[in-house]
């Protein structure tokens, strides 16, 4: 205990090492929180789901903070229901089986361009009557502009910008500029202010009910943004976390402790044991890591877990292996293993007991300085294609927009946000190993 307790004080005194685990820790909480607030299923559906779950979000949308950098104030997504008491609903039943049900939707617009898109999703209860309603834009100036009339099915959903009858009659502007545009200018600009949509509908049966949801499309989104499926990018961006620290974790751990326990038995055994583990390690080193893996992906499966098993297969065999293998030769002449094999220690005792736990001081900071190099390579898969198709990870953010061609229609944000990511990951396990090998390496302590 007290060598831990030293341990760690010797590490605080190393400002790289406080950056590191605090980036670190942040990373951990980061990856608790989502898999408590979004279970795994719950993220698959979403992510998976296509535009049936992701239809309140606009396509290709910077994160909303981007007005706190912009001059020009572009306007932000929302979706306004009346099945939640977001709009004023008012329904009276004047006799005969009929009813009218006024919606009022009411909101401010303080932008400096136009939306991408308005639409109104209807759900309507009836018998054999459909209700029929009639849309109305109200303007901060008080223009009152009617939009349409016609009659609602029990689900249907209503686009501005495709209404042939609105567009005509802006004269074959987009309706949506048409909506916003402040008359008093020569050029289309947004007017400013406190908008209303008010749909009037009448209900010609008894129980009959009619509800609707209105989503304006603007041009930013979220604390991510979107991509080219209306999804969010917060979700993948929040479980990439999880899933990066368990791969690299996992493969790191993995292949540290079985090439260890392999360079042990062949030091210890030695004749052909130890033969054999050094032709597989020089034959493993010529191999092309990255090509097998790939055909892994290609020819068999792209599930994690099975990328995850070659990635430790293949890395085992590695020089490592060579450097273990010389440590263990200097241990394996100790004192104290003579006296182990004197009083009748087995073999496979010696090897846990007393040969691989000499090494633990310099597995700890050779663990935690290649698990980015494992985050990295698992990213680099995705980026190739080969990544996990279940999974929103990092490395499948940035396939996405490759495929789409992000950086050519300049939509930035799609690929920075994963790759700062993955740089703060890499530079946070980087600054602790290189603060751990420095106190468990008493070579490196002296430099």
């Amino acid at each position: 205990m007290n060598t831990i307790k030293t341990s760690f004080k010797q590490i605080l005194q190393y400002p790289s090492a406080i950056v590191g685990i605090i980036v670190i820790l942040i990373l951990i909480g980061v990856a608790i929180y989502t898999m408590i607030t979004i279970p795994y299923h719950e993220a698959i559906r979403k992510w998976r789901g296509g535009e049936e779950v992701w239809y309140q979000n606009p396509k290709y949308a910077p994160p909303s903070w981007y007005n706190l950098f912009s001059k020009k104030k572009q306007p932000i997504s929302f979706a306004l229901s009346s099945t939640n008491g977001q709009a004023e609903k008012v329904v009276n039943h004047p006799g005969g089986g009929v009813s009218t049900i006024d919606i009022t939707y009411t909101f401010d617009y303080p932008y400096d361009d136009f939306p991408q898109e308005l639409i109104l999703y209807f759900t309507s209860t009836y018998e054999s009557k459909q209700p029929f309603v009639s849309i109305q834009w109200i303007t901060p100036d008080k223009r009152k502009i009617k939009v349409a009339n016609f009659g609602v099915s029990h689900q249907l959903t209503y686009r501005f910008a495709q209404d042939e009858k609105l567009t005509r009659k802006f004269n074959g502007t987009n309706p949506i500029i048409g909506l916003f545009s402040d008359p008093n200018q020569s050029t289309p600009q947004p007017l400013k202010g406190t908008y209303q949509l008010v749909i009037n509908g009448v209900a010609f049966e008894e129980n009959s009910d009619l509800n609707a949801e209105f989503v304006l499309h603007g041009k930013l989104f979220g604390l991510a943004g979107t991509d080219n499926n209306r999804r969010d990018l917060v979700l993948p961006l929040l479980w990439g976390t999880p899933v990066a620290l368990a791969f690299g974790l996992l493969a790191s751990l993995g292949t540290l402790l079985l090439t260890m326990i392999f360079a042990a038995i062949g030091t210890w055994y030695g004749g052909w044991v130890d033969a054999l583990i050094q032709r597989i390690t020089e034959i493993n080193l010529v191999l092309p890591f990255l090509s097998i893996l790939i055909m892994v992906g290609t020819f068999y499966s792209r599930s994690i877990w099975v990328i995850l098993g070659a990635t430790i297969l293949l890395s085992i065999f590695t020089g490592s292996i060579k450097s273990y293998r010389a440590i263990f030769l200097q241990v394996k002449e100790s004192g104290y293993i003579e006296a182990a094999r004197a009083y009748g220690a087995s073999n496979t005792r010696i090897i846990f007991n007393y040969l691989i736990p000499r090494m633990i001081p310099l597995l700890i900071p050779g663990m935690v300085s290649s698990i980015p190099s494992f985050v990295f390579l698992e990213a680099s898969l995705a980026i190739l294609g080969l990544g996990d198709p279940v999974l929103p990870t990092w490395g499948k953010i940035i396939n996405d927009a490759d495929v789409d061609g992000a950086l050519y229609k300049g939509y930035y944000y799609w690929v920075l946000e994963p790759a700062v990511l993955l740089m703060m990951t890499g530079l946070g396990f980087a600054m602790l190993g290189y603060a751990l090998d420095r106190v468990f390496n008493p070579r490196l302590r002296e430099l």
